[in-house]
């Protein structure tokens, strides 16, 4: 499945948390080569993944990265992200700035630095990851989903900026996820009914795929049951 990835090198940001591990797990599975940023020092089982330990929320941090990784870029997979609960009076401003950037401008710059090097190479794929509350309206979260709504609207921007470039750019759309820590957040939810980590990490997989030809600029669901 997919053999287009095979060989191909492909950057996955924030590559070891609970979706994450998913994503670069189903990319190295298709025989793609991982660039994967990390926070912290992480070592590799595989020679088809390498970690950095990257700022992807500094500028210079982020130019350094994809200088390092080469000419070869084919995918660049954004999961770099933070979540904030809190209504409007209880959002400081502190608190605002910080969910914008860690969602929005790590998304900014891993798509800018990614453009600036598939544009060289003749295309490639982009896949940001938002949320479910920027298309269904969901109160007490104002600072997550309104960083997360910039996701969107820099996915369905970009597309179009670089649709004659042969490269698309798509962004995943999960409701609340299986995960321990959500489970552990949550725990009177029906698990049953959120998508598991490894079907969120398909839909990435696909959208970055060359057998991937036609879908840019979407915004695609995957809530599960949910």
């Amino acid at each position: 499945m997919y053999q287009s990835l095979r060989g191909r090198r492909v950057v996955v940001t924030g590559g070891t948390g609970a979706l994450g591990s998913a994503v670069v797990k189903a990319f190295a599975d298709a025989g793609a080569m991982c660039e994967v940023t990390t926070r912290r020092s992480e070592t590799s089982t595989s020679d088809r993944i390498r970690y950095q330990v990257v700022d992807v929320a500094d500028e210079n941090a982020v130019v350094r990265f994809y200088d390092s990784i080469g000419s070869d870029l084919w995918a660049s997979v954004h999961l770099v992200g933070a979540f904030e609960v809190g209504s409007i009076a209880d959002t400081s401003v502190e608190k605002f700035r910080s969910q914008f950037d860690t969602n929005a401008v790590t998304c900014f710059l891993c798509c800018r630095e990614a453009v600036e090097r598939m544009r060289k190479t003749g295309g490639g794929r982009i896949v940001n990851v938002s949320s479910r509350p920027t298309i269904v309206p969901t109160g007490g979260m104002i600072a997550y989903t309104t960083s997360k709504a910039a996701v969107s609207s820099i996915t369905q921007c970009l597309a179009e900026e670089v649709k004659a470039d042969g490269i698309l750019v798509n962004a995943v759309v999960p409701s609340s996820m299986d995960t321990p820590a959500n489970r552990a957040a949550m725990p009177k939810a029906d698990f049953s009914k959120w998508p598991k980590v490894e079907e969120v990490a398909h839909a990435i997989l696909f959208l970055a795929s060359g057998e991937n030809v036609l879908t840019s600029g979407a915004l695609v669901p995957v809530y599960g049951k949910a």
